[in-house]
């Protein structure tokens, strides 16, 4: 897949989809994690998603239309979670936009889980990684900030992310929005399940 144009089209807090015929693929992961990066490395555009240098900068559901006018489709950059200093009814605001997502969007094809290779998975990731196996969602684990490792060190960084979301290696995609590590394997990814061949 080669990804030609790109633009940011919506945000919301309350889903509804935001065009007929294009098919999704959401990028989901803890608060700064580096989705809006991955989506900025991936389309190659530094500044179509905001980054923030402070966890939980993304609070709505943010919609970004790829390849117009072609095969298009929407990456969708969602709201972060396990940030700390959330209350109680933020994160109970997060769960209510998250479930109406996952429940309504019929033009789903996958997600990008989105994990730190710096740390072993937490239990919202987990909890995460079930619940895309339970709904039967297509998805691939993206092991993003492979630059702040070395090489040789990675594969003793994975192995414990693989046990711990109970995945195999070519579920996932050991990836660097720096130095691009991973892009050209991820975009095969996302060709897959938009074309549900997962």
């Amino acid at each position: 897949m080669e990804i030609k144009s790109s633009r940011f089209v919506t945000s919301m807090s309350d889903y509804r989809a935001p065009a007929e015929g294009f098919g999704q693929i959401a990028m989901c992961g803890r608060s700064n994690v580096g989705k809006s990066s991955l989506i900025n490395c991936l389309c190659r555009r530094s500044k179509l998603a905001k980054v923030g240098a402070a966890p939980g900068k993304t609070r709505l559901i943010n919609f970004f239309a790829v390849n117009e006018g072609e095969e298009p489709f929407f990456l969708v950059d969602l709201p972060g979670y396990g940030f700390a200093k959330a209350d109680k009814q933020e994160i109970a605001r997060w769960g209510a936009m998250m479930d109406k997502y996952f429940t309504s969007c019929d033009s789903l094809k996958g997600v990008i889980h989105v994990v730190d290779i710096r740390h072993e998975p937490t239990r919202d990731d987990i909890q995460m990684n079930t619940f895309l196996r339970q709904c039967g969602i297509p998805f691939v684990v993206a092991v993003n900030k492979a630059d702040k490792i070395s090489r040789g060190a990675r594969q003793k960084y994975l192995a414990p992310i693989l046990r711990a979301l109970q995945v195999q290696p070519w579920q996932t995609v050991v990836f660097s929005a720096e130095d691009e590590t991973g892009r050209e394997d991820m975009l095969l990814q996302l060709e897959k399940m938009l074309r549900d061949e997962n």
